[in-house]
């Protein structure tokens, strides 16, 4: 695909990598057939290929419409697409590209430029964590859009956090809205660790990946967030602490991992991170990257108990598109002794989640909510499980049965 970048594009960062996105692009039409939002709506426009032709005619010089921000505002950047494409299109930096020079030349309407300010502003707040726990004494008083949005409650041990030491250290970052929505997940993850062997360090400063601003078209803000936890997370890095130096950065939210693993991309023309962000990047490992040390170690605690839970996993966009792994959540749990299954149908598409998508665009999301959890069939007495906080808190919305993360799972079975 070849494309004339209008004279304030060529030479910027985003005229080139733009370009080199775009140049790979042969029209196939490939990554329309798995694409979530096309499917729903049929329109060539909400699909890969036709919100590349606009992003292309955006770079070109022609007018920027409130059609083409709506357009580019119902993809869910799930990334599908990228695992479909035969000629490796990285469409979720040329749609982050898109987005924010559309959100320069296109003025929203002042609710949505509130409610998007709210949620680039309020999920990373300090104050987030108290509005979570005001929200779980109202609960049964919230209308059912927001009730849908607060858990009920939380196990009587998820605030529990091993103590011991360990040779073998790693760094986990707690997420923005996790500690305050589902903080089992983090000490499910330490306690489990702890059994395999593993000490998990925190870095106090760190805070939200950067996913969210940079996905709400805030480029910068998304770029202050990850220097922020560079900054937090290099002396343990480095090991320049009393508690000594990390062999890796894991993350129990594939779509914080997508980020994280992508820093030294976001940051490569930054001198004075660029370097760091690499390092950062490389020593970046979903939580499911370390289940074949976490097998190891754990087989002899809970073979001979029979089927330990039976279990349906919906593996998150972030995790099978944006960080390609597959498989291995359901290889291994099988092999603890686990009775683990995908869906019988869709097990690739997007669950409507997709971060703050669920809140700015509810009606498709809800559409592919129920979709997804009837592809996901599950049978009475079982739970389903995923691998990211955002896809359990809206399954969990539709349905009675329980959703939780996996290594909340395997912690249980420890005991």
């Amino acid at each position: 695909m070849q494309t004339h970048l209008a004279p304030e594009f060529q030479g910027t960062t985003d005229g080139r990598e733009a370009e080199e996105i775009l140049r790979k692009c042969v029209h196939c039409g490939f990554c329309t057939a798995t694409c979530p939002t096309y499917q729903l709506l049929g329109d060539e426009l909400d699909g890969p290929r036709g919100r590349i032709y606009l992003i292309k005619q955006v770079l070109e010089g022609a007018e920027v419409t409130r059609s083409t921000q709506q357009h580019l505002d119902r993809c869910l950047t799930c990334r599908n697409c990228e695992s479909t494409c035969p000629s490796g299109v990285r469409y979720g930096h040329l749609v982050d590209i898109g987005r924010a020079i559309v959100e320069e030349r296109v003025e929203r309407p002042l609710k949505e430029r509130l409610v998007r300010g709210a949620l680039r502003g309020g999920l990373t707040s300090p104050l987030f964590g108290p509005a979570m726990a005001l929200g779980r004494a109202v609960r049964p008083l919230l209308p059912a859009v927001l009730k849908h949005k607060v858990p009920a409650k939380n196990p009587p041990n998820a605030h529990r956090w091993p103590r011991r030491e360990h040779p073998r250290k790693v760094l986990m970052l707690l997420g923005c809205v996790q500690p305050a929505m589902m903080p089992n997940i983090n000490s499910a993850t330490a306690r489990v660790l702890d059994a395999a062997g593993i000490q998990t360090l925190v870095a106090d400063d760190a805070g939200c990946c950067g996913a969210l601003r940079t996905h709400l078209a805030d480029r910068d803000g998304g770029l202050a967030d990850m220097r922020r936890n560079i900054d937090a997370w290099w002396p343990l890095v480095e090991g320049l602490t009393s508690q000594g130096q990390v062999e890796a950065i894991v993350m129990n939210a594939s779509g914080c991992g997508v980020t994280v693993k992508e820093y030294g991309e976001a940051l490569a023309h930054d001198p004075a991170y660029a370097e760091k962000a690499r390092r950062i990047a490389a020593l970046t490992r979903d939580l499911s990257e370390l289940l074949p040390d976490i097998t190891e170690a754990l087989k002899p605690r809970l073979s001979g108990r029979g089927v330990l839970a039976s279990l349906v996993f919906h593996p998150p966009c972030s995790l099978q598109h944006g960080q390609q792994l597959r498989g291995g959540v359901e290889r291994h749990l099988a092999g603890l002794g686990f009775a683990i299954r995908l869906a019988g149908s869709d097990s690739h598409l997007c669950c409507g989640s997709a971060g703050t998508y669920s809140v700015l665009q509810p009606e498709l999301s809800e559409q592919l909510r129920d979709r997804k959890l009837q592809a996901l069939a599950a049978e009475p007495g079982q739970t389903i499980v995923s691998a990211n906080v955002g896809c359990i808190q809206h399954l969990q919305a539709g349905t009675e049965l329980p959703v939780r993360h996996w290594i909340e799972l395997l912690d249980d079975a420890l005991g």
